[in-house]
């Protein structure tokens, strides 16, 4: 009776409990603010400004209030391209693309013409032979519209910036442009290599290499030792892999039927539901034995952490070390990758070494996710404390509009920003979340405080709670790349230098 009465309630409710709002950040960019602006100016009859003039009594209202702005579909952005066509009734959308099309041009004909990077996303395969990507091949194609094109093409990013296609790229980037390899990179590459190959691996000499970065052909290995799950000694690191991967696939065959089973089938279902929004942009995440080794690997860990249990954004957190460690035996852009095409022995390599990485950086972090999660309402007390004392202005800034840390900077701990963040960006930062002592859980929080700051000006722009609320959770970082995170990096850790050792100075 009563299994018949639980089937009846999910049919009445079409929406599961726990599932996820729509996230639009790096992985689902919002509408450009530039384009929004210009149709404000053009168009101030629209809806937006009566939806604006609603002032958000409350986060709840705010969050029933709002809906997704990104919602130019590919058609539209063919007319934004070449004009509407003709016998095309006029929509919202058009009116935004010809409105843009013309302040672009207006703003930037006056601007002295400056030497630009190339704007090329060829790629080279592991055999030579160079393909362009979907957004190259959509620029070149030829049209009626080419004359209007022409200008425009040569602003399709910010200026002396490469064009990094919507789908955000997994390998290292650069923003600025400059050539990956440079003397320098050459004498860390011999570095690591050196250390590496030492029968006993210096851990300590390691981890300082590893801070500011990790070449992407010594990474695998390198997370390995760093996150503890591969011995310092050479000798008994096939015996421990062999151990350990063993033990993992034991698991499998011991727990992973009972996932039918009525008192685990809350957590499978979860688990079913997320991870397909995983990652969506990217399709090697959106492959069926990609999602079957995360599903496995995600209920496995959450059966053996009956404290914690599976929690929503846990599922973003594999993502890191699958792609690091599928990376070892893929030389073309991973992001396109079938991994059907891998021995099958290689494939359940991969996920038992992301199932066991994930458990150890999972290990510092529990409190994140046992019941309810004391270890992020912590850390968000600690950043809005940190911030008062930094930023005084930013801080005074969000309650005047009454925003609150946790309203944002919730998800920032709980996802570890992967939400805000293009994953090669999540990559090239736990280089360092690895390297540092405490990373993943002391550390983040002044790289935290540093990404909020960086947004100073955009922040205290905005003059109403939902303007903060949008800005706060669809920050542009859709072009960051290596650059961008050093600096990053760097601020965090002056900011952990001031403050980590004198913890009331957080308090004025």
């Amino acid at each position: 009776m009563a299994t018949d009465k639980k089937i009846q309630f999910w049919k009445r409710n079409a929406k599961v409990p726990g599932s996820l709002q729509p996230v639009y950040g790096a992985q689902h960019p919002p509408l450009d603010p530039r384009i929004h602006k210009t149709f404000l100016k053009e168009a101030p009859k629209t809806n937006a400004l009566s939806i604006k003039s609603k002032k958000a009594s409350s986060f709840l209202e705010f969050a029933r209030s709002t809906s997704d702005a990104w919602d130019i579909g590919d058609d539209e952005e063919e007319e934004f391209l070449g004009g509407p066509p003709p016998n095309t009734p006029p929509n919202l959308n058009s009116k935004v693309a010809v409105a843009t099309a013309a302040q672009v041009i207006h703003n930037y004909s006056k601007v002295r013409e400056k030497p630009e990077w190339p704007q090329s996303t060829e790629r080279v395969q592991a055999n030579g032979s160079v393909v362009k990507s979907s957004s190259a091949a959509q620029l070149s194609q030829p049209s009626d519209g080419s004359s209007f094109r022409k200008p425009l093409h040569k602003q399709q990013s910010l200026p002396l910036r490469p064009v990094i296609p919507l789908i955000a790229r997994i390998s290292d980037q650069n923003a600025s442009g400059a050539p990956p390899m440079a003397v320098r990179e050459k004498t860390r590459l011999e570095k690591f290599r050196q250390l590496l190959a030492s029968q006993n691996t210096d851990l300590e000499e390691l981890r300082r290499c590893s801070w500011s970065g990790i070449p992407r052909e010594f990474r695998p290995i390198t997370w390995r030792l760093l996150s503890g799950y591969l011995p310092a000694n050479m000798e008994r690191r096939e015996i421990v892999l062999k151990r350990k991967r063993d033990e993992y696939f034991g698991f499998i065959e011991q727990y992973y039927d009972s996932r039918n089973e009525e008192h685990h089938q809350d957590t499978y279902r979860q688990i079913h539901i997320d991870i397909p929004r995983t990652n969506p942009l990217i399709p090697l995440f959106q492959q069926a034995p990609v999602q079957e080794v995360f599903e496995r690997i995600l209920f496995i860990w959450a059966i053996r952490h009956p404290a914690s249990g599976y929690v929503q954004g846990i599922n973003d957190l594999v993502t890191p070390f699958f792609v690091v460690f599928l990376s070892e035996f893929v030389e073309e852009d991973v992001e396109n990758f079938d991994v059907t095409v891998l021995p099958q022995h290689v494939q359940r390599n991969i996920e038992a070494d992301s199932f066991w990485c994930m458990s150890k950086l999972l290990d510092g972090i529990q409190d994140n996710y046992t019941f309810a999660q004391p270890g992020i309402q912590t850390k968000v007390k600690a950043l809005e404390e940190l911030v008062s004392r930094i930023d005084e202005h930013v801080h005074n800034h969000f309650q005047k509009y009454e925003v609150e840390y946790l309203q944002f900077a919730f998800r920032w701990m709980n996802n570890l920003l992967m939400r805000e963040l293009p994953l090669r960006c999540t990559i090239r930062l736990w280089d360092t979340y690895q390297a540092e002592a405490e990373g993943f859980s002391h550390f983040h929080l002044y790289i935290c405080a540093a990404f909020l700051i960086k947004w100073r000006k955009e922040i205290l722009e905005a003059v109403d709670f939902q303007g903060l609320l949008l800005l706060l959770q669809n920050l542009p970082t859709i072009h960051w790349g290596n650059e961008e995170v050093g600096l990053l990096l760097a601020e965090a850790y002056r900011l952990k230098y001031m403050f980590a050792d004198a913890p009331s100075h957080y308090r004025k």
